[in-house]
């Protein structure tokens, strides 16, 4: 998959942006605060994603600006495609997204369409970081296969908010303990599905993380993932094949078992929406005693196993979003990352060319200044200018 045309007018300080990206390395130079992240960003929601930066709407269009548009051609496997998402004042809520001419009713319907994996900087604290990221990472990850998925999270996370606000309301008298049961059958329904669907996506995911963490470690050192359910024990999970039946009852009892305690803390103290993906090297917990160069190659492995996940999902490569995240890596990482997404087209922002790519390395250069293209150079083989 690769994007085959770019225009951008009027998000953030972006304007007149209209390119043809190489199939292979796109990087996006120049300084601070020129427009390279935005670019990337608008990319990224294309893909159907909410912005990485977590850009409010009335943001997205730029200062001077009354519309947005965004508009992406690529093409995969089997056809060339179009999307293009726009906005405009007042009614900065009223999104006009496109996929082939035909209107979605949300952004999230561009899930599976345009599919990318971006690398930031923040995503190299994701392994010591909140559980809260690396349950969003799981939830993005399982999205881009599973278009359907991010309503049911989207659903869950609604119900969790107002089962929350009628514990409260019940500890002042205002509502009774019967009302519970509602709001329980259809959190039990969703938390079964849902926690399926992440077990059985870590499970995969450590498979891949595995022997790309075995090489960067020079076989040193061995990565295990696995999924921490507050309902579930593995083994429950791992002889499950649907989400319905026993999940789906043990999970409401779970609920009821812990009313009480619910009741005394004010909120839902087990499902979903507390549990984590457990990352250990040796049997050593990487949340607390892992060394800063062991966090940023789990992160990095982590990134890489799910556009290869993807891959072997959609029979096709996913478009890399490297944003500023090179400058962040010591070379020896580089180099690595670099030798794994040689088979897909990468966008890099960057504010200096020193990128190890090797002598087979074709693309092209743009530079951007005050959020326009102001330059467009190929890059000659093996170099990066």
């Amino acid at each position: 998959m690769f994007i085959t045309e770019l225009s951008v007018n009027g998000f953030k300080n972006l304007k007149d942006i209209d390119i043809k990206p190489h199939d292979k390395i796109n990087i996006f130079c120049g300084r601070n605060a020129q427009g390279k992240t935005n670019l990337i960003e608008a990319v990224w929601l294309c893909s159907g994603a909410r912005s990485f930066r977590s850009t409010k709407d009335k943001r997205m269009i730029g200062d001077d600006e009354q519309v947005m548009d965004i508009d992406i051609n690529f093409k995969n496997s089997f056809r060339e495609q179009d999307i293009r998402y726009a906005m405009a004042k007042p009614n900065i809520k009223e999104k006009s997204v496109s996929l082939n001419g035909v209107k979605l009713k949300a952004p999230s319907k561009l899930f599976g369409s345009l599919n990318c994996v971006i690398f930031t900087p923040e995503d190299l604290e994701l392994s010591k970081g909140s559980p809260e990221n690396r349950r969003q990472f799981l939830d993005l990850s399982v999205s881009q296969i599973k278009n359907s998925y991010n309503a049911v999270i989207s659903k869950y996370e609604t119900l969790i908010d107002q089962r929350n606000m009628l514990l409260k309301n019940i500890n002042y008298g205002r509502s009774k303990r019967e009302e519970l049961e509602a709001w329980d059958i259809q959190l039990a329904q969703m938390g079964a599905y849902i926690s399926l669907l992440r077990f059985s996506y870590t499970r995969k995911l450590g498979i891949f993380a595995d022997k790309l963490y075995n090489e960067i470690s020079g076989g040193s050192e061995k990565l295990d993932l696995s999924y921490y359910s507050t309902v579930y024990d593995s083994s429950m999970l791992g002889a499950a094949s649907v989400y319905t039946g026993e999940l789906t009852e043990h999970y409401l009892n779970v609920l009821h078992d812990n009313i009480e305690d619910d009741l005394r803390a004010g909120f839902t103290q087990k499902g979903v929406h507390r549990d984590d993906m457990v990352c250990r090297i040796n049997g050593m917990l990487v949340r607390e005693d892992a060394s800063q160069g062991q966090h940023r190659s789990v992160a990095l492995v982590l990134k890489l196993a799910q556009a290869y996940i993807l891959h072997e999902e959609i029979d096709d490569y996913p478009v890399i979003l490297l944003d500023d995240v090179l400058s962040e890596l010591d070379p020896s990482r580089q180099k690595f990352v670099i030798s794994k997404i040689h088979d897909m087209q990468v966008f890099i922002t960057c504010c200096d060319m020193n990128i190890p790519f090797d002598e087979n390395s074709h693309g092209k250069i743009f530079n951007i200044e005050k959020g326009r293209i102001s330059k467009q150079d190929p890059t000659e083989k093996g170099k990066t200018k």
